[in-house]
């Protein structure tokens, strides 16, 4: 079993480091073996001198529910190699197929993990910003069941942090404007986000927890999508623009 989870996680490195689709994995894998697939993939990442700086949540919006058919939240991990510069650009050579999704970001201050509620969530968030997810399924078609995209670090592929704010107002209904060239191709609110984005850090405490993990203090965590995806092609600039934290934006470059 052990040999065939890692044969399996380093196929899924390969096709994210080479930026070549795969077909879909075995679908009789249950949920423990994809996200055991899913560290063994990250351990090769880190191997290479990369290092974690968080995780993303995953299907916390009813929007990206219904787009990708999946119901049920997932987490995958972040590292510094993921990392655009706010402003700054990305080639689409990385990429199968590059989307990009609108979200807030926290940074923690103090470690999470568990069965807590809001307010102990809050006690430990050092900062939010608007933030935009790249995601890069690396199965043909983007078409994935829920244990794939556990498998493939539950798509995350890359992410822009715009300017930290205190997190001292309330964050339950940001207005959020997601444009590509210019043209607004969504707008959503970031009660979108499981009624409220604390709510996902909620979840993510709970999620980590039950892999044996927990959010760290420096941790960044990505609330998840606001809104669908929106697919992505070279040459194009995206910009995201959330009441009250500001700007965040790249470039997909040829």
């Amino acid at each position: 079993m052990t040999i065939r989870l890692n044969q399996v996680a380093h196929r899924l490195d390969d096709a994210a480091r080479t930026a070549q689709a795969i077909p879909q994995l075995d679908s009789a894998l249950s949920l423990d073996e994809a996200y055991a697939i899913q560290t063994l993939s990250m351990a090769c990442r880190y191997e290479r001198g990369e290092r974690r700086i968080g995780i993303k949540m995953g299907f916390t919006s009813r929007a990206k529910m219904a787009q990708m058919g999946i119901s049920e939240m997932i987490f995958g991990q972040l590292t510094d190699g993921m990392l655009i510069e706010n402003g700054g650009s990305v080639s689409r050579a990385c990429f199968v197929h590059p989307r990009a999704e609108p979200e807030v970001a926290f940074l923690l201050r103090a470690p999470l993990s568990g069965r807590i509620d809001a307010m102990t969530a809050m006690a430990a968030v050092d900062g939010v910003a608007p933030a935009i997810e790249l995601i890069d399924s690396r199965y043909k078609d983007f078409k994935f069941s829920l244990t794939d995209v556990v498998a493939d670090n539950s798509s995350s592929s890359g992410l822009v942090i715009g300017p930290w704010s205190r997190a001292d107002f309330d964050l339950s209904n940001l207005g959020m404007i997601f444009e590509i060239d210019g043209r607004v191709k969504q707008i959503g609110s970031s009660a979108a986000i499981l009624g409220h984005p604390i709510n996902s850090l909620v979840a993510a405490a709970g999620l980590v927890a039950e892999r044996g993990l927990r959010l760290e203090a420096g941790d960044i965590v990505m609330a998840g999508g606001a809104t669908a995806a929106e697919a992505l092609s070279p040459g194009q600039l995206v910009r995201l623009t959330v009441q009250d934290l500001g700007i965040a934006s790249f470039s997909l470059v040829a």
